[in-house]
């Protein structure tokens, strides 16, 4: 196969010795092009320095969170029934540009 390398940011409540086991037993050819990487939470420091308390979410991960929820609102996405992989990364694509062409025409 032929993938780039990638790392995968996850947060906390991933383990990625877990997910990785797991993986490998699949895909073992994939997994040597992938990286996990758990997200930094923020200090205490920061924290005060930013004047916030209790949650704060990491930035890395509300981009993934906001990209799920807008890719949700595609009905394309709602079942996926494609036979590759290359018809289902379509279909994303395909919503990304319809939110990309949405938001340019209401600005």
């Amino acid at each position: 196969m032929n993938i780039p390398k990638i790392t995968i940011l996850l947060d906390h409540g991933y383990h990625p010795e877990h997910l990785r086991q797991e993986l490998e037993k699949g895909y073992p050819q994939i997994m040597r092009k992938i990286k996990f990487e758990l997200s930094t939470k923020p200090s205490t420091q920061e924290k005060a320095a930013t004047r916030k308390s209790g949650f704060v979410p990491a930035i890395a991960r509300w981009v993934v969170e906001r990209s799920n929820a807008w890719m949700e609102r595609c009905k394309i996405l709602v079942k996926n029934h494609e036979r590759t992989l290359a018809n289902a990364t379509t279909k994303l694509n395909l919503c990304f540009v319809k939110l990309m062409i949405k938001r340019l025409a209401a600005s």
